[in-house]
């Protein structure tokens, strides 16, 4: 089968810079990278299309020779790209570096790994706060040889192989020129020093696991999913390296009477049918203790009350949300004579309707009731 033109693969005109092939294939190496495309089985193949043609124009020497003998190459036998895989790569990612710039290994002092811990608080304190102690596995920096992870009164000597660089240099020449591989220090595996006595504690590793316990204050205002950071309690760096940060994800439990609306708090209130009909002034729970509200006579069912600065507080301390209060009408299920007896001279008086501006007629009720 023969082989598209490359320019054709890139997308990109004869004429095209050397940042234009670099652009055309970083976003069609993305777009049909293997790793990224593992259900398609033709990936594989069109990413190898596309790395030959970048490989080829993206080296000056290599496209002048395709510009003027094409595929066929200088010799008329093409390029052979099977023996560049094999003999400079170790396949398509390091071409995909090449192009993208490769992500160098650390060898340096390096920053501790962050740790997640799930705190579960009830639903009074997420609304108010809360200050809980938690104790937290993690990697610490070793007291005995303070991190060095030599015995006390030896140090570490510097790696004779890597001479303390941690990393060591292999170059290789492929027919695209002479390319530089960096890798870890074997001898020293990163560290650049070699410990020759070890630290008893930590057995020359420079860190230990401890169980620590940590005092974890929640601001007023959270709610599910809130992230609190606490910058440094996460594990020990390596090599001298800063401490990671921990993470604290809240987890706040429901309420049975209260039901939580962002900063807004809700709750629902059963009265009588008489004093929705009549009106009352009724007792109200509310997150600061009860307080009490006006019922206006003819109030429905569903009717909701607002009650301002009874919610949730703000995290950043502005005040606090409101708490709404829905009425709901309890009809009676069990009467007494007595009662049916009203209730019948109600339905009598109210000619099988209920009007709530009849001041008159739910006097008459209101008496009767008395």
């Amino acid at each position: 089968m023969s082989k598209r033109d490359y320019y054709e693969v890139l997308g990109v005109e004869r004429g095209a810079s050397q940042d234009d092939i670099k652009k055309a294939y970083r976003k069609l190496a993305r777009k049909y990278h293997p790793d990224a495309n593992k259900e398609d089985p033709q990936a594989a193949d069109k990413f190898k299309e596309i790395a030959e043609a970048a490989a080829v124009l993206g080296d000056p020497e290599r496209r002048a020779q395709y510009d003027r003998f094409g595929h066929a190459g200088p010799e008329g036998q093409g390029f052979n790209f099977e023996d560049i895989f094999r003999g400079g790569f170790s396949g398509f990612g390091d071409i995909f570096e090449m192009f993208f710039g490769a992500r160098q290994p650390q060898y340096g002092p390096q920053r501790g790994p962050d740790l997640r811990y799930d705190l579960r608080l009830a639903f009074r304190e997420a609304v108010f706060g809360a200050e809980r102690e938690v104790r937290i596995p993690r990697t610490e920096t070793c007291e005995r040889c303070d991190g060095s992870g030599a015995a006390p009164g030896t140090h570490p000597r510097t790696c004779p192989l890597c001479r303390g660089q941690g990393q060591v240099s292999v170059s290789q020449q492929t027919p695209f020129g002479r390319f530089v591989q960096t890798r870890p220090c074997e001898r020293c595996r990163g560290a650049g020093r070699i410990v020759e006595t070890p630290c008893p504690e930590c057995r020359g590793a420079g860190q230990v696991r401890q169980m620590r316990s940590l005092k974890v204050k929640v601001p007023a205002g959270v709610d599910d999913d809130f992230r609190l950071r606490l910058v440094g309690e996460g594990e020990a760096g390596v090599r001298g390296g800063p401490p990671g940060d921990l993470y604290v994800y809240i987890h706040a439990d429901a309420d049975e009477f209260y039901e939580r609306e962002g900063h807004q708090i809700h709750c629902e209130l059963p009265i009588s049918f008489v004093q929705a009909a009549l009106g009352d002034e009724v007792e109200v729970p509310t997150l600061d203790g009860p307080t009490t509200i006006r019922i206006p006579e003819g109030t429905q069912t569903g009717t909701a009350f607002r009650l301002r600065g009874r919610g949730v507080p703000h995290l950043n301390g502005a005040g606090r949300g409101d708490q709404l209060v829905r009425v709901r009408v309890i009809t009676p299920t069990r009467l007494n004579d007595k009662q049916k007896g009203i209730l019948l001279e109600f339905g009598r008086e109210a000619g099988g309707k209920l009007h709530a501006e009849e001041k008159g007629f739910f006097k008459k009720i209101k008496d009767a009731f008395m």
